[in-house]
């Protein structure tokens, strides 16, 4: 039993991990020449919710998976504006670990493989079909492709092409399995009378920063710089895709973060002003990413799909990260990941996919947002462990812990104790 991952951010990666711990042979595929995705840029884990829901995940098996970032900690319980008890793990480590750790699994990897197309046959997928003609067979098949760009969306609701970490230009646009399987999706921008999903963070090259900065910054992790009024943006922040980050300390002042690279976080910051504070006189935004004019458009391309991941219309296509929903995060990604690599298996072992119950934050946040996407602006709002709407939801439910025991009791009393290394195929590797 074989099954196919499109797109190698964190929910793929987590997917194609699932996958194989439930016992298929596993191929995952990204358009790029490296993994991860926006978690190349992003690097931040454990915020406010997020780190009920890692406990949450590492309790149903995905240890051994967050191990691998969290050997790249650069930082722990550390507090910025609006967050507490961070982990920041290092963005310029993180890729080749989670490559092999993926090869060492047994998932076989094809980077710099584009995929346009699938071949069908009624309501099953057959092949994903790459940019060359070659059709990569599977039983049940993943789409992790992400809801960014094409270049056309960028122009429409951004500046242009920022060249964002996706790097569309370099390795075409964005190409959805679930679009190409003939399934109509959702566009967050559609009839909104202004688009607000731009990535909310970029990042500076730490050797064009002045060296006490950059000291500061590596000792305490994070640093916060008064911005004079006339370079405070507070129209920025209803734009960011991380609404958990659009307080009125991101307008107020220049945050930056310690992720191997200084990671500003804001959506985008003029090179021209930017260099007119103490500090950042010869600073420039680490290629090839244009951070002084705007950043990717995001939320462009949703599946329709059920709190089990699978999508609507495909029976044996299941979705992850992005494409669930206006869901912003790498730990939210990587949970939907391993639903839905997990799900795709028990679909070819004759099983009922899992829906993961509202007792945990990680199957609350699924079903809740997928109901207020029904609802009157739902699509505008946008879903987090780490703040705004959901971070609200889960205190008021009492979901929010810092407790790791509370956290295993929980999943115990669910009875899904490592429910994502429970092998469901025997593997023939």
């Amino acid at each position: 039993m074989h099954v196919v991952v499109v797109g190698g951010g964190w929910a793929g990666c987590a997917a194609a991990w699932a996958a194989r711990e439930a016992g298929a042979e596993v191929t995952l595929i990204e358009k790029t020449d490296m993994l991860l995705g926006t978690g190349l840029v992003g690097g931040i884990m454990r915020n406010n919710g997020r780190f009920t829901a890692a406990e949450e995940i590492i309790a149903l098996g995905g240890r051994e998976f967050f191990g691998v970032i969290e050997s790249v900690a650069r930082h722990r319980n550390l507090d910025f504006p609006g967050h507490r008890h961070a982990l920041l793990y290092d963005v310029t480590r993180i890729e080749p670990l989670v490559r092999r750790f993926l090869r060492e699994a047994g998932v076989r990897l094809l980077l710099q493989t584009r995929i346009v197309g699938v071949a069908r046959t009624g309501d099953m997928l057959t092949a994903a079909v790459a940019a060359r003609g070659t059709e990569i067979k599977g039983d049940a098949f993943v789409d992790a492709t992400g809801t960014a760009g094409p270049v056309q969306n960028c122009a429409r609701y951004g500046t242009g092409c920022a060249m964002c970490v996706l790097r569309c230009p370099s390795f075409g646009p964005r190409v959805s399995l679930t679009a190409a399987a003939g399934v109509a999706e959702l566009q967050a921008g559609e009839g909104f009378p202004h688009f607000e999903a731009m990535s909310g963070s970029c990042k500076l090259d730490k050797n064009s920063l002045a060296p006490e900065l950059v000291t500061q910054l590596e000792r305490e992790g994070v640093v916060v710089i008064p911005l004079p009024p006339e370079l405070q943006k507070n129209e920025m922040l209803p734009r960011k895709a991380c609404q958990q980050y659009a307080l009125p300390d991101y307008a107020a002042n220049l945050i930056l973060l310690d992720t191997g690279h200084a990671k500003l976080m804001t959506s985008f910051f003029p090179l021209e002003h930017l260099r007119t504070l103490p500090g950042f006189a010869e600073a420039r935004y680490a290629d090839p990413y244009s951070g002084g004019r705007g950043n990717s458009v995001r939320f462009m391309a949703i599946a329709p799909c059920d709190d089990s991941l699978r999508v609507r219309g495909v029976a044996n296509l299941f979705c992850a990260g992005e494409k669930t929903g206006p869901l912003v995060g790498h730990t939210e990604a990587i949970a939907t990941g391993l639903l839905a690599g997990h799900n795709a298996v028990r679909l070819l072992a004759g099983q009922e996919p899992l829906v993961l119950p509202a007792s945990l934050a990680v199957g609350d946040i699924i079903a809740f947002m997928h109901r207020e996407m029904t609802r009157p602006g739902g699509l505008e709002r946008k879903y987090t462990f780490s703040g705004a709407l959901y971070f609200e939801r889960m205190c008021r439910l009492g979901l929010y812990t810092t407790d790791p025991s509370v956290v295993r009791a929980r999943v115990a009393e669910a009875g899904l104790e490592d429910v994502f290394r429970r092998g469901l195929l025997k593997t023939t590797g």
